[in-house]
């Protein structure tokens, strides 16, 4: 059965009414939930533009630790600036705090070997050799050199000369040049040396003089060596490596009888 027209317009507009209830409580309601979120929200931003600047401690540290943890920067700086610097003695050397007395003394470890450093080199570089020899000489600390052309015993085997020569020494100097590659007992003196000691341990000291790096012998490859550009800088880097080696082995050797 179908309603009158009256009837249907009441219940129409009684269900716009309740449509429009609806939405007004709906409206209300998110209304309500926004204005509970607005001051959350707003605290979130005032801390944010608040946020306090980190410290001048804070950046430095942060800085020495981005800086300690990119090392490929600073080794390609180093490198840039010379070829020869990455197996370079010219860096500074820090000598140990034992007086020179210490080491003449008559007890001194120093003593033990019959010179304190042993050069090996080419017949072609006696000359350069000979002005090394009197530079280490004439120091304060008087430097006992071995110097084959000059030291070695008449009528003796050269094999056992450069044996010897490598035995009773505390140093060992490679002045390596064209002509030390080329020279077999160079070699064969060079190889007694790393016999004697594989480690080094300051003991055997190359110098490149007129030679490119990628001839430096393999054998040494492992040792950091002295580029001979300035001949005075060298003989000062030279005497200064042979006297570190001394101070640390009477250093050693006194701390190990007391």
């Amino acid at each position: 059965m179908r309603g009158s027209p009256a009837c249907w317009l009441s219940a129409s507009l009684a269900a716009g009414v309740y449509l429009r209830q609806t939405e007004k409580e709906r409206f209300r309601a998110g209304n309500w939930r926004l204005s509970n979120a607005l001051p959350t929200m707003a605290g979130w931003f005032r801390r944010l533009l608040h946020k306090p600047k980190p410290s001048s401690s804070e950046s430095s540290l942060n800085a020495g630790h981005s800086a300690s943890s990119s090392p490929s920067s600073s080794s390609s700086s180093a490198t840039g600036s010379s070829s020869s610097s990455e197996m370079s003695l010219a860096r500074s050397v820090r000598l140990s705090p034992v007086s020179l007395s210490v080491i003449n003394a008559s007890g001194s470890a120093r003593w033990a070997k019959s010179y304190d450093v042993c050069i090996c080199h080419s017949e072609a570089d006696l000359e350069l050799v000979e002005e090394l020899v009197s530079y280490l000489e004439g120091q304060p600390e008087s430097f006992r050199c071995f110097l084959q052309l000059r030291d070695a015993a008449p009528g003796s085997a050269v094999v056992t000369e450069l044996c010897d020569a490598v035995q009773n020494s505390h140093c060992w100097v490679m002045l390596i040049t064209p002509g030390f590659l080329q020279d077999p007992w160079c070699k064969y003196q060079m190889h007694q040396a790393l016999a004697e000691a594989p480690m080094a341990h300051g003991r055997t000291i190359p110098v490149l003089k007129d030679v490119d790096r990628k001839d430096y012998p393999k054998e040494l490859r492992n040792l950091y060596y002295i580029y001979m550009a300035l001949k005075e800088n060298s003989f000062r880097q030279i005497r200064d490596t042979i006297l570190r080696y001394l101070q640390e082995l009477c250093r050693s050797s006194t701390s190990s009888t007391e």
